[in-house]
């Protein structure tokens, strides 16, 4: 099922990566030239951001500090999208679909908690999101970095399930795969506190995601935990 249309975000272009010159910019080549690109996502993608690596721009209005916009990669298993701001609408329509084991009557998006911001409280129940574009060996992985921020909103989910609240940490795969784990080294942290928060009584659920040959995000299927990891 279609949850958001590519094309709405303008014209779509395509590029071809050069180098990441920062965790925001890349230069990439387009048809008129060598253009600054704005990478709206912070993780290593080192297995994604490789040379000569076709890329799906969108092209920025005049006066900003890069030319185009990221949205997504093509990999042999075709194209996977790399934009961070476009997950949240994108989920959104996928827990409308019942991804997280029902149909709601409310969603509400950005809502605060204690100190800090989940991504949705979805009729009685807190859920954060996380998108995932990493895969080894046949398994989706998160984070592909530190995050601070990751591990702090898991606490949250924690703390809201002890005061009596439903909580779900919800997977967003960008790229398929047989199933997800917390990455075994790269935030050893944030592996810690997510399997704390299942024993504690935060609900795992996941989806994947893949982008049709219309340029459409469509639910491709659900995606579950993995009990072997890498």
């Amino acid at each position: 099922m279609r949850l958001f249309d590519l094309n709405s975000l303008g014209h779509l272009e395509s590029g071809v990566f050069l180098k990441r010159q920062n965790r925001f910019l890349a230069l990439a080549q387009v048809e008129d030239g060598v253009k600054k690109i704005h990478i709206a996502d912070t993780g290593r993608l080192e297995e994604i951001l490789t040379p000569n690596r076709e890329l799906l721009l969108v092209k920025n209005r005049p006066g900003l500090k890069s030319d185009y916009t990221l949205i997504a990669a093509k990999m042999d298993d075709g194209w996977v999208l790399i934009n961070t701001k476009l997950h949240s609408t994108i989920a959104k329509e996928a827990i409308k679909l019942g991804v997280l084991g029902f149909k709601p009557q409310n969603i509400k998006s950005e809502v605060r908690y204690k100190n800090s911001r989940l991504d949705f409280k979805v009729d009685d129940t807190f859920v954060e999101l996380k998108g995932c574009s990493l895969v080894q060996k046949g398994l989706c992985l998160f984070p592909n970095a530190p995050t601070s921020r990751g591990v702090k909103h898991i606490k949250d989910l924690i703390e809201a399930k002890r005061e009596g609240y439903k909580a779900i940490i919800l997977i967003m795969a960008l790229r398929g795969c047989e199933c997800f784990s917390p990455h075994p080294k790269r935030d050893n942290e944030f592996k810690k506190i997510f399997y704390e928060a299942l024993e504690r009584g935060v609900e795992f659920r996941g989806f994947k995601v893949k982008i049709d040959e219309n340029f459409h995000v469509c639910l491709e299927s659900s995606l579950k935990l993995c009990y072997n990891t890498v």
